[in-house]
């Protein structure tokens, strides 16, 4: 069995969270209306907020401010992503696991919890089922062993990319898994992934010690926040970040993410690609401390908060949210979903429709079908994309940023979200879902003022539907 390689820092590892400081920030006064709305504009004009500026919209308490924070963040959403919502759905890979995190039901400790490893084959039978669903992307997501290391977690990476039929073929990958070392990145960048993404989960360090006991892997904070730094280095551009809110105060995690995100930004000229705040979800053998607790309204501020305050970033809601919480926030800067999701190692093809919490890492609280969440969307005037064109045609890293910040992303993404949306109509959709998807998809054609773009998209819509023409982008 292979070892766990010994840690390697960055070369500028640096422990860039102050505890003190941050509970500090917290500790100021409520901030005048109109420092509020300087900060807004500022954001508005697609500007990163230091942490001081995110920490005075944190401390607003009048509620007519509060819903100022909202509405900017919706008009920031619509103004660098449109009403664009990507879609994505994990795949769990192995729930082997050398860590003790007290808020997972895979941790080492929980003997009830059924372990597997998915074999070549059985990840083939798992991507052909989501494939047949109409799913293009997906995140690999696998628990921290020995037994996953870089080699394995490219082998798999690669046995999904070659897992295709007909019209059916996953077009991006990204992974969630353990911090590597430089040399282990560059393995699994070589697959072909998209993004890799760690969560630091909390980074109060108080907290963190004592979620993470120190004789594990993950018990050191450090080599955990320095990961995606070093991810960095060995040529992975695009990279996430995370907190599992409920751990500690959410205001303090909020902070924190802003401080990681421009690091990031400061030290390799790109902050992350995409920022994810999952909220803890109950889990098999798990107590879950309700001090910290994130209520929804809670919730929405801190999700309209990191809008505003890393505008070039995409936001991740997961199906650990009910759907009337997932509905609500949409419009407050969030930029991709899950949907259709399982998590339970072989879940897409053995489990039927109820969860087993025995094979669950937690409770999920949004169950839908991948087709539901998509007509939902478009009902409510969105345009569900399953859009891969900037990763393959290397708008990355700060390839994405030079695109991203002035806005003029959405020139690509709405054209080729909408291809994207043709191919998952005539291939995939229900009778419901294609009549209203094809409604929205002419009223947004209708939309576009660039004629020459206009007539292209059309030329491409057309032969989708009437062609086998597939992955047609701009």
């Amino acid at each position: 069995m292979p070892s766990i390689p010994a840690p390697i820092l960055s070369k500028t590892a640096i422990d860039f969270i102050d505890d003190d400081h941050l509970e500090g920030l917290l500790k100021g006064s409520a901030p005048q209306a109109a420092r509020i709305r300087e900060i807004i504009a500022k954001s508005l004009a697609k500007e990163p907020l230091s942490v001081e500026e995110t920490c005075d919209l944190l401390l607003v308490e009048d509620p007519e401010l509060v819903e100022e924070i909202f509405n900017g963040a919706r008009q920031l959403k619509e103004t660098v992503y449109g009403n664009r919502i990507v879609l994505f759905a994990p795949l769990y890979i192995g729930n082997r696991c050398v860590n003790n995190c007290s808020y997972c039901a895979f941790r080492s400790s929980n003997k009830d919890a059924i372990r597997r490893t998915l074999t070549p084959d059985e990840i083939g039978q798992q991507v052909e089922a989501m494939e047949k669903k109409g799913h293009k992307r997906l995140i690999l997501v696998f628990g921290e062993h020995s037994d996953y290391d870089a080699k394995f977690i490219a082998e798999s990476v690669r046995k999904v990319y070659e897992t295709r039929s007909g019209h059916d073929e996953i077009r991006r990958v990204n992974i969630n898994a353990a911090p590597l070392n430089h040399d282990d990145y560059v393995t699994v960048k070589e697959s072909g992934i998209g993004t890799y993404q760690i969560f630091q989960e909390t980074y109060h360090h108080e907290t963190y010690a004592q979620c993470h006991p120190a004789n594990t892997r993950k018990g050191n904070y450090l080599y955990r926040l320095d990961g995606l730094s070093r991810a960095m280095e060995a040529g992975c551009d695009d990279v996430g970040i995370g907190a599992l809110f409920g751990l500690y105060d959410w205001r303090f995690e909020t902070l924190a993410l802003v401080q990681h995100a421009l690091h990031l930004q400061q030290v390799y000229g790109v902050g992350p690609h995409t920022i994810s705040f999952p909220r803890i979800q109950a889990a098999q053998g798990v107590k879950i401390d309700n001090k910290y607790m994130v209520n929804d309204d809670q919730f929405k501020r801190l999700v309209a908060i990191l809008r505003l305050a890393v505008p070039y970033t995409g936001m991740i809601l997961t199906a650990r949210e009910n759907p009337e919480v997932r509905r609500e926030l949409l419009s407050f800067g969030v930029s991709q979903i899950d949907a259709g999701s399982r998590i339970e190692l072989g879940g897409y093809t053995e489990v039927g429709d109820a969860q087993v919490m025995e094979r669950e890492q937690f409770q999920l609280g949004d169950m839908r079908s991948l087709d539901e969440v998509m007509r939902e969307l478009i009902e409510d005037g969105y345009l569900p994309s399953f859009c891969t064109a900037c990763y393959r045609s290397g708008r990355t890293g700060e390839h994405f940023m030079e695109f991203a910040i002035p806005g003029f992303i959405k020139r690509f993404c709405t054209p080729n979200g909408l291809s994207t949306l043709m191919e998952y109509l005539m291939d995939y959709a229900s009778p419901a879902t294609r009549a209203a998807g094809e409604l929205l998809i002419q009223k947004e054609v209708e939309q576009l003022t660039d004629e020459k773009l206009k007539s292209q998209l059309v030329e491409r819509l057309d032969l989708i539907k009437n062609s086998k023409a597939r992955d047609l982008y701009f």
